[in-house]
């Protein structure tokens, strides 16, 4: 196990556990005992909130796509569409369906929204839609072998450090992401 996987692995735990926390059994207002919600429903609500985060970074950071802060580094296009990718993989991965060819590099703001919009739901309905069953299925992606909880996990916390980097590209260009203002 590598030690970006390791983190990345770690950083993912803490999301969810950070989400599901917050979510506990309760009662609702007619006596009736409420439901937490399931591991599946936690890292869907995950995978919803970045896509949604990314297509606001994708707006207000429209003209600056091939921006980046030094030779060799990603660019602003190249980590939007590194994210819209990745879901396409994670969902062809928990689905079983071939992997699609990666798609052509989006250049501009409206289709950039709606890819890692599409994509993000998508991946989150896949994920919704998993058993506790599917969940411990053996699976492999970025050529290690794990189970499709373990993709999840996997390719969640590596795009919460993209978010990351997301948001420091956009403060060095003096944009502020929509959901702070």
């Amino acid at each position: 196990m590598t030690i970006r996987y390791t983190f990345a692995c770690l950083a993912a735990l803490a999301v969810v556990a950070t989400a599901t926390s917050s979510l506990q059994v309760g009662l609702r207002a007619d006596g009736a005992a409420t439901q937490a919600p399931t591991l599946q429903a936690a890292l869907a609500a995950d995978a919803a909130q970045m896509g949604e985060k990314f297509a606001g970074l994708a707006r207000v950071m429209d003209g600056k796509y091939d921006w980046r802060p030094g030779q060799g580094v990603r660019s602003v296009g190249d980590v939007l569409n590194l994210i819209v990718a990745e879901n396409g993989m994670l969902t062809d991965v928990l689905t079983g369906t071939a992997a699609a060819p990666r798609p052509a590099a989006i250049t501009s703001a409206a289709p950039m929204q709606e890819a890692l919009r599409t994509s993000s739901a998508t991946l989150q309905k896949t994920i919704a839609g998993l058993s506790d069953a599917d969940l411990n299925t053996s699976a492999s992606i970025f050529g290690q072998n794990t189970t499709k909880r373990g993709a999840i996990m996997m390719v969640l916390g590596d795009q919460h450090e993209h978010l990351g980097q997301s948001i420091a590209y956009a403060r060095m260009n003096s944009v502020v992401p929509p959901w702070s203002k």
